[in-house]
């Protein structure tokens, strides 16, 4: 089912703007909303999850009302917040089973045969008698992921599931939301660049509360052929460059300092023409450099 949102705005009550009039529409299949820390992307989760009022604006899931009919909304929904905790004395089979029976689950046979499935579809299994206090980050955020498909939820929301994991534990989690995505509408809020390129059909950028650029990350990526350049520059040169040019990002390299900038032409200065990908993309877009008409 589609996820329709429209005018969603939030101001808390010391004056900060998390959302102002946040529109998209969101297909089923994986979605990425992208951007950097205070973007407004965990507001507009916990508000999507019910556990927020916005100030206006309306969210539809189907025909459902997200806003208005809570408890059916419920029903369809899988969370999975950014800080999520455990129990960490309880057994990863003891606890997803208890949230089995809160989601509904209340036949013992049926609850054993899902919660055991769950536990194999996210790599548990072997370890469904350990304490959760003694898993890694990346088995509790798998975990974590156990819990929210309970009820074979149609809405999934995941909230920067991957931040703190390393690369291994990434890949895991990054094959886990792959094959989960295919029949269900998966929200996936991040500020790494990779989890929408690798996971994502479709994704939005948003910045202080503003969806700013939206489409499929291929044609976005597209978008931006012929305006990204590149070339070397010394640490001391810098400052110059980035007074100089739109320079979009910057990183080392083998002890060298590589600079991409944004440009409709030749920028000279030594500059070669780069392809782009959905780093610049990004880039390019959180520091208004590239804007680019998109039906959200």
């Amino acid at each position: 089912m589609e996820l329709r949102i429209r005018n969603l705005s939030k101001t808390y009550a010391n004056g900060v703007v998390a959302l102002d009039k946040v529109t998209l529409t969101i297909p089923s299949g994986m979605f990425g909303l992208l951007g950097p820390n205070g973007a407004g992307k965990s507001t507009l989760m916990r508000t999507l999850a019910t556990l927020q009022e916005c100030d206006s604006g309306s969210v539809f899931f189907g025909d459902l009302d997200v806003l208005d009919d809570k408890d059916d909304i419920r029903r369809l929904l899988g969370y999975l917040p950014q800080d999520f905790g455990l129990y960490p004395k309880v057994t990863a089979y003891e606890l997803l089973d208890h949230f089995a029976v809160l989601k509904g689950l209340s036949h013992r046979g049926r609850r054993r045969e899902v919660v055991d499935g769950l536990l194999q579809q996210t790599n548990l299994f072997e370890v469904r008698n350990q304490r959760l206090g003694t898993f890694s980050g990346g088995m509790r955020q798998r975990f974590g992921i156990a819990q929210a498909l309970l009820g074979d939820p149609q809405l999934i929301i995941v909230d920067e599931p991957t931040a703190g994991l390393d690369p291994q534990e990434r890949v895991r989690f990054h094959n886990l939301l792959s094959d989960i995505g295919d029949d269900k509408t998966v929200l996936l809020s991040t500020h790494i660049v990779s989890d929408v390129s690798d996971l994502c059909a479709n994704m939005a950028i948003i910045n202080k509360g503003h969806v700013l650029l939206c489409g499929e990350p291929q044609k976005l990526i597209d978008d931006i052929d012929g305006h990204i350049w590149a070339r070397f520059v010394a640490k001391h040169e810098l400052a110059h460059f980035q007074k100089e040019h739109a320079v979009i990002s910057t990183r080392l390299l083998t002890g060298r300092t590589l600079i991409h900038v944004y440009s409709e032409q030749d920028p000279g200065d030594g500059f070669e023409p780069a392809a782009g990908d959905l780093e610049d993309v990004y880039f390019a877009t959180i520091a208004g450099r590239h804007v680019a008409a998109s039906n959200c």
